[in-house]
């Protein structure tokens, strides 16, 4: 039998088409535990693969044989060596090409929908990391909001369709991953935004991102809302696209609402998100489709891998909208939190500009899952 490579793409796509896939992850059981690919139809089996150098014949009873085996590890050497012993004993398997390392990675680009006036507006999923960001393009130019680091990807795409990126957005200062907008802004010479309270420490020049801007791109208006404050932040800030798309950064999700732990001032800044989501986001159109910064969970995806949902719907499902009492939604917000993302006080020093890992360190520091919101 033979072994073939599957792509992190390729995975993508028996994600958002629900696709059975059996995953064999050779990683230590611990590392697992804390992160793995997710699918509605996946089945997973964890052996570290230092269980499996003396032969696979023990875990061959516990492998199907009617659905694809997709062997897993961290940086793919370890998947090809199982897959080579399984292979031996009969099995058609594959390994994930890059392993976890790139899974992390990947960014698969999805048409939200269209603007009105020609434009259109695209969301890009990293997968892995359940990390959103976007490309407003209209009339030849583009704005792009809360990239990754993987930088190339947007240049490649904008060139793709013919846009010239000409604004860069960060809605907050990022704590969970490294951003890419002052690297995008640097080699497009575009303006590169942030909202200045959040801005305080950072070591570059920047235009600040207050309530009021109105920020045009082709035949595209971007109103900025200052609904300070926190997915992770005193400063985080929304955008009103074209009066039909509500980006909401780290604030508002789908399934549920942003943390505001990660400057270590979750008791200050309860009021602020309480404020936000129930007195200034009520103030706004029940039809603006809500574009968030992330999503928890797989179930969040559409049929089409995109995430959105409109601002009424989630006043009406979402929980963390519907909690009356002020002493319980602080008790929610500030106690029920799950761990604080890998390096996140690297990662914000990083995007401040106070340091400058090399692209492997940076890998590291993102290295597992998103953890962004409240459970």
């Amino acid at each position: 039998m033979t072994i073939t490579a599957m792509t992190s793409k390729e995975v993508t796509q028996k994600v958002i088409n629900k696709e059975p896939l059996f995953i064999l992850d050779v990683r230590n059981e611990s590392d697992f535990q804390d992160w793995k690919i997710e699918g509605g139809n996946f089945e997973y089996l964890n052996i570290p693969y230092f269980e499996l150098l003396d032969g696979v014949e023990e875990i061959m009873d516990r492998l199907p044989t009617d659905k694809d085996i997709l062997v897993v590890c961290a940086k793919e050497g370890s998947s090809i060596m199982i897959a080579d012993m399984l292979s031996e004993v009969g099995l058609n398997v594959s390994y994930l090409s890059g392993g976890m390392k790139v899974w992390s990675e990947h960014l698969e680009p999805v048409k939200v929908g269209d603007l009105r006036d020609g434009g259109e507006i695209y969301q890009f999923v990293r997968i892995g990391k359940g990390c959103l960001s976007y490309m407003v393009v209209s009339n030849g130019e583009a704005a792009i909001i809360d990239s990754t680091r993987m930088t190339d990807i947007y240049l490649d795409f904008a060139e793709s369709i013919g846009a010239k990126i000409t604004h860069v957005f960060d809605t907050h200062l990022h704590a969970d991953h490294i951003s890419g907008g002052r690297v995008i802004a640097e080699k497009t010479n575009a303006t590169y935004w942030l909202p200045p309270k959040d801005a305080t420490e950072v070591l570059f020049e920047y235009e600040p991102l207050e309530g009021g801007n109105d920020v045009t791109i082709g035949h595209t208006k971007i109103n900025i809302h200052a609904l300070y404050s926190p997915g992770h932040t005193i400063g985080s800030t929304s955008f009103v696209v074209d009066e039909m798309y509500l980006l909401s950064g780290d604030i508002l999700f789908i399934d549920s609402i942003g943390r505001p732990d990660l400057a270590g001032l979750a008791q200050d800044w309860v009021a602020d998100l309480r404020e936000s989501l129930y007195k200034r986001y009520r103030e706004l159109s029940e039809d603006l489709i809500v574009l968030p910064a992330h999503f928890m969970i797989m179930d969040e995806l559409n049929e089409n891998g995109s995430v959105s949902e409109k601002l009424g719907t989630l006043f009406s499902r979402n929980h963390g909208l519907n909690i009356d009492d002020e002493n319980e939604f602080r008790k929610l917000v500030t106690e029920n939190l799950p761990p604080q993302p890998n390096a996140y006080q690297e990662i914000r020093e990083t995007n401040m500009g106070k340091i400058n890992p090399d692209t492997e360190k940076q890998r590291e520091m993102e290295i597992g899952p998103n953890r962004c919101a409240v459970r």
